[in-house]
């Protein structure tokens, strides 16, 4: 549950395997029911975990529990996935940023140099991993509910569904949204924030917590800047402020211009 905007308050969770077509339901009081499509009668047991913080303190402490408890899930999960010599990349951007077209073209192409894996988060449908899917990836999809971010104790339950390969690249496909999802660890080796040219030079400075936290930013769709009203220069100027660390890769999915230095990136990690 993230205190600070309320979401997710006594919601569910599904992690669904679209390859087995078996999906396990997180109750919000951490219980977990798996059952395949085929299962139609299950309970649900409910023990919604209330809170009802009446003064600004409480909240604070609550919020202050919660992302603890989601640090150490997520100390877990990166141990995990040190293990395994996996390398797992937290992707974050509003909707519409052009996350899952890159995405599907990034696999497309480095199917053969990279073995990629997908844990992709919705609020609901399985849309997007059903594209992810066509690719021939293997992909768990998490739907979050009224949730607006993905946190540890989920990723966690979709890394013991995906079981990637030794030596591997996990992308991790955020729930969009460039608030929230800034203040969640979820073991990931690098949080990579995607801005599309169509959103405007200013997210950067908008959201500057998310582009702080991030050590990638992707800008997409480049290939309409000719065509849409973006100040490129101002833009990186803005990110830059934010973070003077950040590592900026300026592609188009639908060209192909600037993947190669993406890809090329990609392939140093693993």
């Amino acid at each position: 549950m993230c205190v600070t905007c309320g979401c997710s308050d006594n919601s569910e969770v599904m992690v669904t395997n679209p390859q087995t077509g078996t999906h396990e339901h997180i109750l919000a009081d951490g219980t977990v029911i798996s059952h395949s499509h085929h299962d139609h009668e299950h309970e649900h047991p409910h023990h919604p975990a209330e809170i009802h913080a009446q003064i600004h303190g409480s909240i604070l402490q609550v919020e202050q529990n919660l992302l603890a408890k989601n640090n150490l899930l997520a100390a877990q999960n990166r141990g995990w996935l040190k293990g395994r010599k996996t390398v797992a990349l937290n992707l974050v951007s509003s909707p519409g940023s052009g996350k899952t077209t890159l995405l599907t073209r990034t696999i497309a192409d480095l199917k053969t140099a990279i073995p990629i894996s997908v844990i992709e988060g919705d609020q609901a449908t399985a849309n997007d991993a059903q594209k992810i899917s066509e690719t021939g990836c293997q992909v768990i999809q998490i739907n979050t509910g009224t949730g607006c971010h993905l946190e540890a104790s989920m990723v966690e339950r979709g890394l013991i569904e995906l079981d990637p390969p030794m030596n591997s690249l996990v992308m991790i496909e955020n729930v969009g949204n460039l608030v929230c999802p800034a203040l969640f660890d979820l073991g990931e080796n690098a949080k990579v924030v995607i801005l599309s040219v169509t959103e405007g030079e200013d997210k950067p400075i908008k959201y500057p917590y998310m582009f702080h936290a991030s050590q990638v930013m992707i800008l997409t769709k480049i290939d309409l800047l000719p065509y849409v009203n973006f100040n490129l220069d101002r833009c990186l100027d803005y990110a830059y402020q934010v973070n003077p660390n950040l590592k900026v890769f300026q592609v188009s999915a639908t060209t192909g211009e600037g993947l190669d230095a993406w890809y090329g990136w990609l392939k140093s990690l693993v």
